[in-house]
C-alpha cells in the first residue's frame, strides 16, 4: 500500500546574484512566490519554497494541490518525486513514484522511435529487460508503425508527442504526480490519450496534480490541498476549497 507522510516539510531555495531591493522584491514576489530567509548574503537571497507542510496522503486518495503560481505546489510535487530534499522536516514515501511532468524531458532526436523507448523506459527506472517489455503496448497505443524504425527528428510534433505520451502512460506506479493534466495537441488521438490517462490515473494508489483548471480538480480529486506562500491555508473536499479559494480571489470592493 502506498502512502505519503510529511512532516513540518520546509525547502529553502537560493538565489543567486540577485542585486538591488526591487530586484529582489520582483523576485519573490512574482516568479517564485516564496518569503525570504532572515540568511540574506550579498547577492545571494533564500526563498522559502516550503513552510512547514504537514500531510498525510494514503491510499485511495487524489489530491489536488491548487493555488496562485508560486504559492508552492510544484516544489511539493518535487519534494514528492524525490528531486528536491527538505530543507528541515521528512518526507516518507511508502511506494514507487513516477512523474509525469515533462513528457519531453531526455528525447534523443537522432534516435529510432525504438530506441527512445527503451532509454525512456531505463530514465523512468526499468530494467533493459522491462524497458523492451513496453514496446508491444507502445506500438500498438502510438499508431507510428514503421516510423518506429526512423530517427525521430523525422517525426512531426504530433508523432513525437505521440509517442513520448505512449511512453510515459505505459507505466503503472503506486504514486503518480502531475503538474497539469498531459495534453498530445493532436486534436485526433485526444479521446484515446485521455482514456489512456484515466486509466493509468484509476490504477495509481496515490495520485496528486497541481492543476488551475477547476474542472480537472473536480473531476480527478476527492481531496484538495490548496497552498498559498509556500503554506497549506486549507486541506478539504474539492467543493469545499475550490469554493473558499474562488471567493479569496474575488476583488473585494
Amino acid at each position: 500500500m502506498a502512502k505519503i507522510e510529511l512532516v513540518d516539510v520546509t525547502v529553502d531555495i537560493p538565489v543567486y546574484n540577485v542585486r538591488g531591493r526591487s530586484l529582489k522584491s520582483t523576485v519573490l514576489q512574482r516568479a517564485i512566490g516564496g518569503s525570504v530567509s532572515s540568511r540574506e548574503r550579498g547577492d545571494i537571497v533564500v526563498v522559502r519554497a516550503l513552510d512547514a507542510v504537514s500531510a498525510t496522503i494514503s491510499s485511495g486518495e487524489r489530491i489536488g494541490l491548487i493555488g496562485h503560481n508560486g504559492a508552492g505546489k510544484t516544489t511539493l510535487l518535487r519534494v514528492l518525486s524525490g528531486v528536491y530534499a527538505p530543507t528541515t522536516g521528512d518526507a516518507r514515501i511508502e511506494g514507487d513514484v513516477s512523474a509525469l511532468t515533462d513528457i519531453v524531458t531526455g528525447v534523443d532526436l537522432e534516435a529510432t522511435g525504438y530506441d527512445n523507448i527503451i532509454y525512456r523506459g531505463i530514465l523512468l527506472g526499468h530494467t533493459k529487460s522491462q524497458a523492451k517489455a513496453m514496446v508491444p503496448d507502445i506500438e500498438e497505443f502510438s499508431e507510428l508503425g514503421e516510423y518506429l524504425d526512423l530517427p525521430v527528428r523525422t517525426y512531426s510534433t504530433g508523432m513525437i508527442m505521440r509517442l513520448l505520451f505512449a511512453i510515459a502512460t505505459s507505466i503503472r506506479p503506486p504514486i503518480l504526480l502531475m503538474d497539469e493534466m498531459i495534453s498530445v495537441g493532436d486534436a485526433s488521438f485526444i479521446g484515446k490519450a485521455r482514456e489512456r490517462l484515466k486509466g493509468v490515473i484509476t490504477n495509481a494508489n496515490i495520485f496528486v496534480i497541481s492543476s488551475h483548471v477547476e474542472g480537472v480538480i473536480r473531476e480527478f480529486c476527492n481531496r484538495v490541498l490548496w497552498l498559498e506562500h509556500g503554506k497549506i491555508v486549507m486541506d478539504g473536499s474539492p467543493e469545499e476549497a475550490l469554493d473558499a479559494y474562488r471567493k479569496n480571489a474575488e476583488p473585494r470592493v
